[in-house]
């Protein structure tokens, strides 16, 4: 491991202008290559105190033996002075799109003399048109087919080609009509051109012109009563919309876009985009990189378009770019945009409409995409294997860690603290077994921790405190486990709820949350469980009684299964957080009042209209409705009258007071029954909370 300082330039040397620079390895081999609107700002941000980076950036740094820079004019120049390098040098510390060579286009030859209409994969070559990309070749295929009658565009190959013309034949295709047969003549190389360009005319969106064409046309022969013609005029126009089916309209006035975008986490991202032309959704892409540096959403978004475009000009750029966060900075990208293209390239952020109903969509894909290739990594049995046998050897075990329990906490600024338990056996998710804790705290608690932030602390020592609490009770009550296979489970064979034992207890948080847990098994007798923590913002592995922590490689299969847990482990908090505060939220004096089922609530409300409305009204008033006797009423009257007034509800985003909260059906109570295991929710938007 190389030290940053034996390499390091004096700041004098390094020029105040656009640039490019290049790490490279002591082999000198370039292993990251980066861009930087100043040279000396961007490289002294790398020659800091190591303790203070990024663990990616710390790794590259490291890994370095020296660096080098070329300066530029602009920044436009520096944005592909760094994609040219990127392809040239293939650097292992840059972001890299998996490549799209697999994705299949519909490509027009027309630089030979009879374009040719095929399915091309790989490099674009000069003199091609092409369409797409599509997700599979057998969708280039069908619209072919059904373009063909009506462009009978050559689609052999070029020894087929040659092999009619000598024989004088044309092939299957030019005698049913779906090949003009140039092969042999039938039409001169101009008549065959001027066939493939309105192809390609169609295919491009512009459609509307040609069908009105076709549809003239169809009217003329029968009015001159050539029926046959007419038919085949009318099959060929139903050929075509047909066609044109296969991709619906998304957006109105023939718009020609690209939507980009990203779903990511700490250790990846997926990209998705979709390739509107003419209103129509004609092509979509995606890949998935691994995030090798520290990069943000608008950086991510800057590295597509460069995949995207970076060999692309004229109309293969569209005219907007539609992206869920812009680059920074974002004159230079635009600029460099509207240079491949020749024109002006809008590169923003749908805000409303169409436009951004059908982000989402592209949205949800990439969302859709991350989570299948996490799918796709956690199901495999090898890799399976292999990190739990990583995380035994990274934490020193004696064994793979079978069953892993991981804790999180999750409250609104130390309001409504709830815990979750969530359980992976053999690398895979036990939705049975997650449970999920209220937190209760004790009088005296605070004097067990201080310190900024022990909240979280103090909670998870009580969290869990009381699962193995509870697991030596089941323990107590079972005996030892060594005679049966049915002590673990209840007389009719569902598990107990906490007997069984993890391998590893992780908890989300770092070294104080790590101490706070192995206190409260140490409190409890319990020695044969390990204890680790995750902490999120540098992804490393804290140990008991451990001043540094464990960094596990970034391609470490072990860190990903971690992470993987806690993850989920925090969505599972959030979730449960999020519902006992939306109970809360919704409670009224009614839930005090008792033998008041909801049944009579729902009288209540329907009869007065809100609980506004219920709060002013008389016992005699309340007697009125049915179901409602005078001593309940009473108890209703009484109840309002010892609440205390609501305060006003206030929108958090635009700081506006809102109407009066009770005035709806109210809630049930904020009261939730601990340690309950239902386990699924969606994934929430995780805004203020921890």
């Amino acid at each position: 491991m190389a030290d940053p300082s034996s390499y390091r330039p004096s700041p004098g040397q390094i020029p105040d202008s656009p640039g490019v620079y290049r790490f490279r390895d002591e082999h000198r081999r370039v292993i990251y290559v980066g861009k930087a609107k100043s040279l000396r700002q961007r490289l002294a941000n790398y020659f800091q105190d190591l303790a203070g980076l990024h663990p990616r950036t710390r790794s590259m740094v490291t890994t370095a033996a020296s660096v080098e820079w070329t300066v530029v004019s602009t920044e436009v120049e520096a944005l592909q002075l760094e994609y040219s390098w990127i392809k040239e040098y293939d650097p292992r510390f840059n972001v890299k799109y998996r490549d799209d060579k697999s994705y299949p286009y519909l490509a027009v030859t027309l630089n030979e003399e009879f374009p040719r209409v095929q399915v091309m994969r790989g490099h674009k070559k000069k003199g091609v048109r092409y369409f797409g990309p599509y997700a599979h070749a057998w969708a280039i295929r069908d619209t072919v087919d059904l373009l063909l009658r009506v462009f009978p565009v050559r689609t052999c190959s070029t020894g087929v080609f040659k092999n009619a013309a000598r024989t004088g034949r044309p092939c299957l295709l030019g005698y049913i009509g779906k090949c003009s047969a140039p092969c042999v003549g039938r039409v001169s190389a101009e008549e065959h051109g001027e066939l493939a360009e309105e192809f390609c005319d169609f295919m491009a969106g512009r459609t509307g012109t040609y069908l009105r064409r076709l549809e003239r046309q169809m009217m003329e022969a029968a009015d001159e009563m050539e029926y046959e013609r007419a038919a085949r005029l009318r099959d060929d126009i139903e050929a075509l919309k047909k066609a044109m089916e296969k991709n619906a309209v998304v957006l109105a006035d023939a718009t020609d876009a690209d939507l980009i975008a990203v779903a990511e986490d700490e250790l990846e991202a997926a990209v998705q985009i979709f390739h509107v032309r003419g209103g129509r959704v004609r092509g979509q892409r995606g890949w998935v990189t691994d995030k090798v540096e520290e990069i943000t959403t608008g950086a991510l978004v800057e590295h597509a378009l460069q995949q995207l475009y970076g060999e692309e000009t004229g109309d293969a750029v569209p005219k907007e770019v539609l992206v869920p966060a812009l680059p920074d900075p974002l004159e230079p990208v635009q600029q460099w945009l509207t240079g491949r293209r020749g024109s002006n390239v809008s590169l923003r952020i749908p805000q409303r409409g169409d436009k951004k109903a059908l982000m989402e969509t592209v949205q949800r894909n990439a969302q859709q995409a991350l989570v299948l290739h996490k799918t796709k990594r956690a199901s495999d049995l090898t890799t399976r294997s292999r990190a739990l046998e990583e995380i035994a050897d990274a934490l020193d075990l004696d064994s793979a860690p079978l069953r892993i329990e991981c804790y999180d906490i999750s409250h609104l600024q130390g309001d409504d603290v709830v815990a979750s338990m969530v359980v992976f056996e053999d690398g895979l998710q036990r939705k049975s077994e997650y449970r999920r804790f209220e937190i209760k705290g004790r009088a005296g608690d605070t004097q067990l921790w201080h310190g900024e932030g022990q909240d979280d602390v103090r909670s998870m020592h009580e969290v869990i405190t009381r699962r193995f609490r509870r697991y030596l009770a089941e323990k107590e009550k079972t005996g030892e486990w060594t005679d049966g296979e049915n002590e673990l489970t209840e007389e009719d064979g569902r598990p107990k709820k906490f007997a069984y034992p993890p391998q590893l207890v992780v908890v989300d948080g770092g070294q104080p949350q790590v101490a706070a847990a192995k206190k409260a098994l140490d409190e409890l007798g319990i020695d044969d469980i390990a204890v680790c923590g995750l902490a999120k913002r540098l992804e490393e592995v804290w140990l008991p009684d451990e001043g540094d922590p464990v960094v596990l490689p970034r391609t470490s299969e072990g860190l990903y299964l971690l992470q993987r847990v806690r993850d989920e482990a925090h969505r599972f908090a959030i979730t449960y957080q999020r519902t006992k505060r939306g109970k809360r939220f919704r409670a009224s004096p009614l839930d005090d009042v008792p033998g008041l089922g909801e049944t009579r609530k729902q009288a209540l409300i329907k009869h007065f209209g809100s609980v506004k409305r219920l709060r002013s009204a008389t016992i005699d008033q309340i007697c009125e409705v049915p179901g409602i006797g005078r001593k309940t009423a009473e108890t209703i009257a009484v109840a309002f009258a010892q609440a205390a007034p609501a305060a006003p509800a206030v929108n958090t985003a635009t700081g506006e007071i809102m109407d009066d909260v009770e005035d709806g059906a109210p809630g049930t109570t904020a009261g939730t029954r601990e340690e309950s295991s239902t386990a699924d929710a969606p994934e929430e938007r995780r805004g203020q909370e921890t």
